[in-house]
C-alpha cells in the first residue's frame, strides 16, 4: 500500500513538472504577438551555457521579446502562485479549516496596506521600490500578530476564533485603504491598478532581490510539514510528542506574513490561489502536510503562469488584472467549499 502511494505520488509530480514546463513555454509564446512555441524553445536554450553552442540564437527582436520581456514575467508568476499556495496549505492546516488562506485571515489586506503607504508617499524612487517589500512584509506581519493576539484565549490560540478575527481586521485594513485612496493624488491610477494585481508592475531587477526570501520562506514553511501534521491531532497530543505548540504557530505565521507581503509587493493583491490549489492536491494526494506543501507551490505557479496568460490574451490588446481572472475562478469555488462544509455539519 505504501509503494503504492509513492508511485501515485511520483506519477503526479511529473505529471505536474511536464505541466510546468509546458506552461512556460505557451506563457512565454501568446502575447500582443504570438510567437511559435518551437521558436521560444530555441530561445530558452540558446541561453543555457551547457547547450548554447548548439542553437543559434534567433533573431534579435523575438530574443528580446521572449527573453527579456515575458520569461521574467512567467517566471515572477511562478514564485508568487507558489508563495501564495505555500501559505495558503500552512494556514489551513494550521487553522484546521480549507476556508483559510492569507486574504481570509487578513494578512495580504495588511500587506496591501503597508505596500500602498510607500506607492501614495515615497513612489517610484529607489528608496520607494528597496522598500515595498519590507512595507509590505512588516503591514503582513503586524496585521498577523493583531489577529493572532485577538484570537488568543488563556495563552493559547482559538482557531476557531482567528478566521473571524482576520475578516474583522480584513475589513479595517479595507476601511483604511480607501482611506488612503482619496490621498493618493496623482497616484490613484497606480495604486487602484495595483489593489487589482497584475504581474506587470515590477522590472526583473527588482525581482531579483526578493527572489531569496521567497525561496527562503517556501522551503522553511515545508520543513514545518511534519509538525503541522502532528498538529491535526491535536495541540494537547502536539505537545505531548515534544511539538512546541505556540511556538509553531507563531513561526508558521511569521513565515506565511513572509510569502503574503512579498508576493503583494511583487504583484499586488492577487486573491484565491492559496485556496484552490491546497484544496485541489489535498483532494488528490491526501492531507500529509511533508507533500501538500512543497506540491501546492509547483501547483501555485502552474495555475498563476496560466491566470496570468489568460490576463493577457482574454481582451487583447488590453491586459485584464490578474487579480480578477483568479477572482472568478476563486470566488464560485470559495462558496463551493462552505456549501460542502455546511452539508457535511462543519
Amino acid at each position: 500500500m505504501p509503494g503504492n502511494k509513492q508511485s501515485h505520488l511520483g506519477k503526479f509530480i511529473v505529471v505536474l513538472l511536464v505541466l510546468l514546463v509546458v506552461s512556460v513555454i505557451f506563457g512565454v509564446s501568446l502575447g500582443s504577438t504570438t510567437t511559435s512555441p518551437s521558436v521560444v524553445v530555441k530561445v530558452l536554450l540558446s541561453h543555457i551555457p551547457v547547450v548554447s553552442s548548439w542553437f543559434s540564437a534567433p533573431e534579435t527582436a523575438a530574443d528580446a521579446i521572449i527573453y527579456k520581456i515575458r520569461l521574467p514575467r512567467v517566471i515572477l508568476a511562478l514564485f508568487v502562485g507558489a508563495a501564495l499556495a505555500t501559505a495558503g496549505a500552512a494556514l489551513q492546516g494550521l487553522l484546521r479549516n480549507p476556508l483559510a488562506e492569507p486574504y481570509t485571515i487578513g494578512v495580504a489586506s495588511g500587506a496591501s496596506v503597508g505596500a500602498a503607504l510607500v506607492i501614495i508617499f515615497i513612489g517610484g524612487e529607489l528608496f520607494g521600490f528597496a522598500l515595498l517589500p519590507f512595507a509590505a512584509f512588516l503591514g503582513a506581519f503586524l496585521t498577523g500578530l493583531l489577529v493572532y493576539r485577538l484570537a488568543l484565549i488563556n495563552g493559547h490560540m482559538a482557531v476557531e476564533t482567528l478566521i473571524l478575527a482576520g475578516v474583522v481586521m480584513s475589513s479595517f485594513m479595507s476601511a483604511i485603504l480607501s482611506y488612503m485612496l482619496t490621498l493618493a493624488g496623482e497616484n490613484l491610477q497606480q495604486v487602484i491598478y495595483w489593489l487589482m494585481g497584475s504581474l506587470g508592475l515590477r522590472g526583473s531587477e527588482y525581482f531579483i532581490y526578493t527572489l531569496p526570501l521567497l525561496l527562503a520562506g517556501i522551503f522553511l514553511l515545508c520543513f514545518y510539514g511534519r509538525d503541522l501534521n502532528i498538529l491535526t491531532f491535536g495541540e494537547e497530543t502536539a505537545g505531548q510528542l515534544g511539538i512546541s505548540v505556540e511556538r509553531t504557530k507563531r513561526i508558521i505565521l511569521l513565515l506565511a506574513a513572509l510569502l503574503t507581503g512579498i508576493a503583494v509587493s511583487l504583484a499586488g493583491t492577487i486573491g484565491f490561489v492559496g485556496l484552490i490549489i491546497p484544496h485541489l492536491v489535498r483532494l488528490m494526494l491526501g492531507p500529509d502536510h511533508r507533500v501538500l506543501l512543497p506540491v501546492s507551490a509547483l501547483g501555485g505557479g502552474i495555475f498563476l503562469i496560466w491566470a496570468d496568460l489568460v490576463a493577457r490574451v482574454a481582451a487583447a490588446p488590453v491586459e485584464l488584472p490578474v487579480g480578477v481572472v483568479t477572482a472568478f475562478l476563486g470566488a464560485p469555488f470559495f462558496l463551493y467549499l462552505l456549501r460542502k462544509r455546511k452539508r457535511s455539519g462543519h
